[in-house]
């Protein structure tokens, strides 16, 4: 459930762009899960995952399992990286922010 639901055009552009601006669809190249992934600096990555990508994961689908069913966060799973990185290496992430994005 959101914990802050905007109500003025402003604040919903502005959830936007956080939220969504930029972000690149990258696979797993393992599981194949899709994310949307986007990186503001060498050292600063945001992925948005989706329930759909969180059930294929197997490393994410093990971890839940032993947090006995709770909700996983900052869950980060090192194939999921590693495709990250070969998306940033071959050109189709940017690094960098755009307008405060």
């Amino acid at each position: 459930m959101a914990s802050f639901v905007p109500t003025s055009q402003d604040t919903v552009e502005d959830q936007r762009l956080y939220t969504q601006a930029r972000l690149v669809e990258v696979e797993c190249l393992d599981c194949l899960a899709h994310v949307g992934v986007k990186k503001n600096s060498e050292h600063q990555t945001s992925v948005q995952w989706t329930a759909a990508a969180q059930a294929q994961c197997p490393d994410l689908v093990r971890r839940k399992a032993a947090a006995g069913g709770e909700r996983l966060v900052h869950a980060r799973c090192p194939r999921l990286a590693a495709s990250i990185e070969a998306a940033v290496a071959d050109g189709r992430i940017q690094i960098g922010a755009e307008d405060g994005y």
